[in-house]
């Protein structure tokens, strides 16, 4: 039982998991920011870049 203890409160103290998850939100909110920031440009720049980037990953030629 003491081992188990042990193992439980070892398993609280670690905290490596919860910085990843705290870097991929971090991450998430920056890239949802630019989303938002871009596509409210009028002039179809950003679908236009969008369209390049779509093409150069689904074919073999990029423009």
């Amino acid at each position: 039982m003491n081992k188990t203890f042990r193992a439980l409160r070892a398993f609280a103290k670690e905290d490596e998991g919860a910085q990843v998850v705290e870097y991929a939100l971090i991450i998430a909110v920056v890239s949802i920011a630019l989303v938002i920031a871009l596509s409210s440009l009028n002039n179809g720049s950003f679908t236009n870049f969008i369209a390049r980037v779509t093409n150069c990953l689904t074919t073999t030629t990029c423009t």
